[in-house]
Formats: C-alpha cells, sequence, structure tokens
C-alpha cells in the first residue's frame, strides 16, 4: 500500500478569485477544468511536471445547493484565495482510509467528462489535522488529468505542512507516502508551495 502525491487544490470565494490567484502567483494561465456534481463546484486546471496537477476550485454560484457539505470545507471558505489542500492518490481508498488517521471521511463516487473517480470526504469537508492531512482519490479511469493539460513548465519543488502536530502527521503518514519533495514543521497550521516556473521560483501558501 503506498501514496503518491497527485495534486494541489487552490480555493477562492469565486472561481475567477482563485484563478487569478494562481495566475499572478505563478505567471502562467491556467486551462478550463469543469463542473463537479454532487458538491456543486467548478475548477480551472495547471498541468505540473511530474505528473502533478493544480486546481483552482471555488463553489458554483449557479449550481444547486449540494444535499451534504462540501469538500475541501469549501462551505465555510472565506477571504483571499489561498492553497487550502493537498491531494495524493491512491490505489485502494478503502484499505487506505482505515490505516490513516481517522476523519479523512468516506469515498464518494464522482465524475467529470471521462473521468471517473473516487475521493475520500469528511461528513463535515474538514479533514483532519486541521485539513492540514492529505484528502485522498482513487481514479477509476486510465486517464488522469495531468495527462490531458498543456505543459506549463511549472514544477514544485517542496511542499511544507505546519502544524502544531506536524511530528505526529508525519509519523502517520511516513509508513504510506515517500516524496522528498514534502517537509513537515511544527507550528500554526499553514500549507506552503514552492514551485519552479518560466519566470523563477515562485510561491502558494495558505
Amino acid at each position: 500500500m503506498a501514496l503518491q502525491l497527485d495534486h494541489l487544490a487552490i480555493a477562492g470565494q469565486s472561481l475567477a478569485a482563485a484563478q487569478a490567484h494562481v495566475e499572478e502567483a505563478l505567471g502562467v494561465a491556467l486551462q478550463p477544468g469543469g463542473e463537479h456534481a454532487v458538491f456543486h463546484t467548478h475548477n480551472a486546471l495547471l498541468g505540473l511536471e511530474d505528473g502533478l496537477y493544480l486546481e483552482a476550485i471555488a463553489i458554483n454560484p449557479d449550481a444547486p445547493q449540494p444535499t451534504r457539505p462540501r469538500w475541501f470545507d469549501l462551505d465555510r471558505f472565506h477571504g483571499p484565495a489561498r492553497l487550502t489542500n493537498w491531494i495524493c492518490q491512491s490505489d485502494d481508498i478503502v484499505t487506505d482510509i482505515a490505516a490513516l488517521p481517522e476523519g479523512l471521511g468516506e469515498p464518494v463516487a464522482l465524475q467529470r467528462g471521462d473521468l471517473r473517480w473516487r475521493m475520500a470526504v469528511p461528513a463535515d469537508g474538514r479533514l483532519p489535522f486541521d485539513s492540514c492531512a492529505p484528502a485522498l482519490i482513487q481514479w477509476d479511469t486510465a486517464r488522469h488529468p495531468a495527462g490531458m493539460l498543456a505543459p506549463s513548465g511549472v514544477q514544485l519543488r517542496r511542499l511544507t505542512i505546519r502544524h502544531p502536530e506536524a511530528e505526529a502527521l508525519k509519523a502517520i503518514l511516513a509508513v504510506h507516502l515517500t516524496d522528498d519533495r514534502l517537509r513537515y514543521e511544527t507550528g500554526p497550521a499553514a500549507l506552503w508551495a514552492e514551485l519552479d516556473t518560466p519566470y523563477g521560483p515562485r510561491e502558494l501558501s495558505s
């Protein structure tokens, strides 16, 4: 059983705000994403190097109210657009949920176009460790969003996960996730991504 880093999520009070934040921070344009049923959100996407991608995501104001809390704790989101979540890919999401911190949620089946996947979403939408724990995703189609996006020349160099209980989170994840780009620091809850771009090093943070 092993996890691997899949993508990063930048939330905003609107999709335009989230997309503008990423484009201003990194100096590159995002591509259109799509609508998400079940949670009634929508996104824009950026392909990163090494098979990763980034999504700007927000509540779709034109969609109905969902019957359950939205993922990434978006129902309680306020303030400026920012990096809010990191997502890891699982080959067996049910087994991984059972082995990882309590509160990661239950698998929810989702689709967008030709893509099919399952995401572990807590009942209240909020992930453990003040949302510093990763969300889990299992892709149920051979295609992956990163392979469908135009190259951007942007590469993740480091993702820092800061939390008062960072060492506990690191210990839990270390058994399942090995990635030299991940750093854990003790301190107030926050995420911080350092990226190399065609215009030099840039950052996204919470």
